[in-house]
């Protein structure tokens, strides 16, 4: 029986221990279960990460690929035009070197300028080809589909990138490649100064003859260089007996400016007369080439270009040259019939002849370059004593703005941002922001507002205000990022000098321009600080628009009104009138206010901006061909 109880006791004890294993293999299995439930939501987790990076990797092949095929689309654009250019550069060559004559010329280039086929895709392989075998071809070429588009023919002193000192250079570049977008022929004539960027022009070559100009009482001896930049055909003008007028360092600010440019510019004309081209507008510009005006009506209309109109440009007033009238006579111009008040004496000194006045009286439009200014304004406050003159020609006047470059700055093409952006999707802004102030070092963080600044110049003035600026706004936490201009040493120190004064950790100085870093400044900022919405050389406001960035004017203080001079006539720019109803009265102080109070209505303000199309495509290009259009009709 204790045997018998021994077992039962084991037995029990057995028993009791069944459910105790089951309770144990019950909680494992469901450990193991939930750690499967765990390495499968983790598995899940992993997956659509991967399926999101796929995702993001899928959209930046996409919008590489659109970069790609857009680029792609430009270049053959360019090629194209490039090839037009340089079959109208050859034909100057054949009529210099006596291969044909005038009449056969302008007929070719008429063919070229104006045939509904792409003379280029009959041409692509024009520079492994003789100037004879060229010509067979050309003769050969059968379509005569006609298209109306005007030949306009530059004569200027700079153009980008070959040669820049100030805002004329991207003008005359940014205009002529919108007008041979929109199907017009466009040539551009330029001195060869020793300080050319050269490297920026295609095919350049030197025209294996010389053409003869008059200067000083003698005819002169010039070789001809040509080349293409941007598709648009380039002519380069370079003096024998007066090598030492453009083999300078600068462009600019010699005691004998006066003859330089008078020498080019009767060098241009005399070689257009000799290459037979019969343009429909010579395009002239500043006091350097406004003495083309007097020289083409008194000396050069009857030579073949009875058909040929002028328009002059001027960037603004404060450059006239006042010279003594007896120095007319360089050129082969009669001082006593030039030498009075309706021509070119000027209106103050009146010993003296004003070779600007003189420009605007023989041209017969005169397009003034200028954003926010009106005709009526510039005539009555800007003028710099030539305010009788233009208003009897008030009737030829016309006010243009400067546009941009919207394919090298545009947020949804540019290279030099982390991530593409565009009204339609703004997520790559914050990207962008994020990028800024890593690459500044401040604190990162989209929803702290950044204003952008670059500037060309500080003036003292400029500078006390910027400090205003900067205390009132740092104190609500906003983020500043300075940049200066590289050239101009002044604007470096100023800005040295307030980094140390200043002392913040949300403000950044960057004292030498950067390129790639500009385009990330507008990008990642929600505010650009302007020094002027009339800005033909930097065009911050501009690109602050097209950025998704509020441009606001460092010279408004709250309501401290130190304003711009700008009007609302209805002759002002589509540009002013915009930026003055939107942004006009729009301190640092409100900006940040509204960003912080009202997102959502100052958001549609961005988008609206972005919207906006201020390029050389735009207005101005299309005031220009206006212009050349009425005085054809004259």
């Amino acid at each position: 029986m204790a045997l018998e109880g021994q077992d039962n006791s084991d037995m029990s004890e057995s028993m009791r221990s069944i459910p105790e294993k089951k309770h144990t293999d019950i909680w494992q299995l469901f450990r193991e279960a939930q750690q499967n439930i765990l390495y499968l939501n983790k598995q899940r987790m992993m997956a659509m990460e991967e399926l999101d990076n796929m995702k993001r990797e899928k959209k930046v092949l996409l919008d590489r690929i659109k970069q790609l095929e857009i680029k792609k689309q430009l270049s053959t654009r360019k090629d194209k035009l490039s090839i037009r250019s340089e079959l109208l550069l050859r034909l100057d060559s054949m009529v210099l070197t006596g291969m044909i004559g005038t009449g056969e010329a302008s007929d070719l280039r008429k063919m070229i300028m104006d045939s509904k086929v792409t003379v280029a895709d009959n041409f692509s392989d024009i520079l492994h080809k003789r100037d004879a075998e060229l010509l067979a071809e050309l003769c050969q070429f059968s379509d005569k589909s006609k298209k109306k588009g005007l030949h306009i023919v530059h004569i200027c002193t700079e153009m980008a990138p070959v040669i820049s000192v100030g805002s004329l250079a991207s003008y005359v570049t940014g205009l002529s490649r919108a007008l041979q977008r929109k199907g017009h022929s466009v040539e551009v004539i330029l001195p060869k100064y020793a300080t050319l960027n050269l490297d920026e022009v295609q095919g350049l070559r030197e025209i294996e003859a010389e053409f003869y100009s008059y200067f000083n009482g003698q005819l002169h001896v010039n070789r001809i260089w040509t080349g293409v930049v941007y598709g648009i055909g380039i002519t380069f003008i370079q003096p024998i007996y007066y090598s030492s007028f453009f083999s300078l360092e600068r462009v600019y600010g010699y005691s004998n400016d006066f003859e330089r440019f008078t020498y080019f510019s009767r060098a241009s004309l005399d070689y257009i007369v000799k290459s037979g081209k019969q343009p429909d507008v010579l395009h002239i510009h500043n006091w350097q080439t406004a003495i083309v005006g007097p020289l083409f009506w008194d000396v050069f209309v009857k030579q073949g270009l009875g058909s040929t109109r002028i328009l002059l440009t001027c960037q603004d007033f404060d450059s006239q040259c006042l010279e003594q009238p007896d120095k007319l006579g360089l050129c082969g111009l009669d001082p006593s019939r030039l030498h009075r008040h309706d021509r070119l004496q000027d209106n103050t000194k009146t010993h003296l002849v004003n070779i600007l006045k003189g420009g605007i009286v023989y041209s017969n439009k005169v397009v003034i370059m200028s954003s926010m200014h009106s005709k009526g304004l510039i005539i009555h406050s800007l003028s710099y004593g030539l305010e009788s003159t233009l208003a009897v020609h008030k009737d030829k006047l016309l006010v243009a703005p400067c546009g941009f470059d919207n394919s090298t700055w545009n947020p949804s093409m540019d290279h030099f941002l982390p991530q593409s952006y565009s009204v339609d999707d703004m997520k790559g802004k914050a990207v962008c922001k994020i990028a800024l102030q890593q690459h500044v070092g401040i604190s990162e963080n989209p929803s702290i507002i950044t204003v952008g600044c670059i500037f060309s110049e500080v003036s003292d003035v400029d500078l006390e205000n910027l400090k205003a600026l900067v205390c009132i706004a740092s104190r609500k936490g906003v983020q500043f990022i300075f940049m200066g201009m590289r050239k101009i040493e002044g604007i470096n120190r100023a800005l040295e000098s307030f980094e140390e004064e200043l002392k913040d950790d949300n403000v950044r100085f960057l004292n030498e321009y950067d390129e790639a870093l500009s385009h990330l400044i507008f990008a990642g900022s929600d505010i650009i600080l302007c020094q002027s919405f009339d800005d033909p050389v930097l065009q911050v406001p501009l690109k602050a628009l097209r950025y998704g960035a509020a441009p606001v004017a460092a010279t408004l203080i709250d309501n401290q009104f130190s304003r711009q001079i700008t009007d609302y006539d209805f002759e002002s720019t589509e540009f002013s009138q915009y930026i003055n109803n939107t942004f006009g009265n729009v301190s640092l102080s409100r900006a940040i206010d509204e960003i912080k109070n009202n997102p959502s209505q100052w958001n549609r303000k961005i988008m609206e901006a972005m919207t906006k199309d201020f390029s050389w495509d735009a207005e101005c290009c299309d005031k220009h061909v206006s212009a050349y259009t009425s005085i054809l009709n004259l």
